[in-house]
């Protein structure tokens, strides 16, 4: 992605920052934020953000360069850049988040079956 050579005053940089992150928190639902990131991003920073928390999950599943570059259309490059960023904090946050929802959806499944 592209960054501008023209850098923005700190405190207006922090400012309108802090906005975007407060819209991202009051999107209510899936559907909300969908329909958000779809229109807010082009179609190729949405699949390079989607990509990179994909490679994040997947190194920390265990699963090889090859695979991930294969399967992702990654580069070696990229594969390493994230994974020298999961001990960062949102990176560890955006997996727990995902590992508690893959938690939930297999013990609801669990629960369904038992009372069917």
């Amino acid at each position: 992605m592209r960054r501008s050579k023209q850098l923005l005053n700190p405190s207006l940089k922090n400012q309108i920052q802090k906005t975007l992150f407060q819209v991202i928190a009051d999107l209510k639902d899936i559907e909300e934020i969908d329909i958000f990131l779809n229109d807010f991003l082009t179609e190729a920073e949405l699949e390079v953000f989607a990509k990179r928390l994909a490679v994040a999950y997947w190194l920390k599943k265990g699963r090889s360069y090859t695979n991930i570059k294969r399967n992702l259309k990654v580069s070696s490059a990229t594969i390493a850049d994230s994974a020298s960023n999961l001990e960062k904090p949102g990176i560890k946050l955006a997996l727990k988040k995902i590992e508690a929802e893959e938690w939930a959806n297999k013990w609801t499944e669990k629960i369904q079956k038992v009372l069917r």
